[in-house]
């Protein structure tokens, strides 16, 4: 019989920037699949702030000159619910797939380190945009909501949803089971969050207060954000970007640096 030859079977090209989307496809994949607890809740939360508070506090709370208060809050609210659930997302992730053994199908594929660390931060980024997205378009419907510098709100929202979802990155990295991730959630996230202007402008606070806020950086992510709506803002908005941009290279630096160097990663 005459031999036979085997034919090769031909093989997609491997690209670049393959592992990347892939790996940010499943990190995308991942909170939308369960949007009911990942979007869903934290906006129904959001809202549920934005008709208590708004009753309470509304002509109790200085705000900027000609800006009702609920129209103040929606803004801040919005800008909490993107920062809390970006950082959500990629701690959450990170410490799940240690947690479950899974970490080592994001090891072994050539994965650069800064592949990794863009995955999970664009994926966190995506979500909160999307959970802050619905707040707004929900609060816009109760209150005047103008949008002064469009530009402004999108970049704000975008640099401050990369900082806490490096953030979370390297929260992530650092717990060894949830325990440990959800006190940094409680303990840091939360306060940073609650006390960086969401509810009050800082103008109205004691000054020990006053530059106590001037030290937390989500304050300035805040106040550059709503200064995008109204075009009023607590601090100029050049030192608003200066810290959040600054912010977000420091954050996403770490977490790069610990990916890099395999910290809790390979044991």
């Amino acid at each position: 019989m005459p031999e036979q030859r085997l034919l090769p079977i031909p093989l997609p090209e491997a690209t670049p920037r393959g592992g990347f989307i892939t790996l940010l496809h499943k990190e995308t994949l991942r909170f939308w699949k369960v949007s009911m607890q990942t979007v869903l809740a934290p906006v129904v939360t959001t809202l549920l702030y934005l008709m208590i508070f708004a009753h309470v506090l509304s002509g109790h709370v200085d705000v900027f000159p000609g800006v009702p208060y609920g129209s103040f809050l929606v803004p801040g609210l919005a800008m909490m619910t993107v920062l809390q659930n970006a950082f959500a997302n990629s701690s959450s992730s990170m410490v799940q797939s240690k947690m479950t053994g899974n970490i080592v199908f994001m090891l072994l594929p050539p994965l650069s380190p800064l592949e990794v660390v863009a995955a999970y931060v664009l994926a966190s980024v995506i979500r909160g945009l999307v959970c802050g997205l619905a707040v707004l378009a929900i609060g816009a419907f109760f209150v005047p909501l103008p949008v002064a510098h469009p530009f402004a709100v999108l970049a704000f929202s975008v640099a401050g949803a990369a900082a806490l979802g490096a953030l979370g990155l390297v929260a992530g990295l650092h717990a060894d089971k949830v325990d440990q991730l959800a006190a940094v959630q409680h303990f840091v996230v939360v306060p940073l969050t609650f006390l960086a202007g969401v509810f009050y402008s800082v103008h109205s606070l004691p000054p020990f207060w006053q530059a106590a806020s001037h030290l937390n950086p989500v304050f300035y992510m805040v106040d550059g954000f709503r200064w995008g709506f109204f075009g009023a803002s607590d601090v100029h908005p050049a030192l608003c970007a200066a810290v959040v941009v600054g912010s977000s290279a420091a954050l996403a630096v770490a977490a790069l640096l610990l990916v890099r160097s395999g910290y809790k990663l390979r044991h």
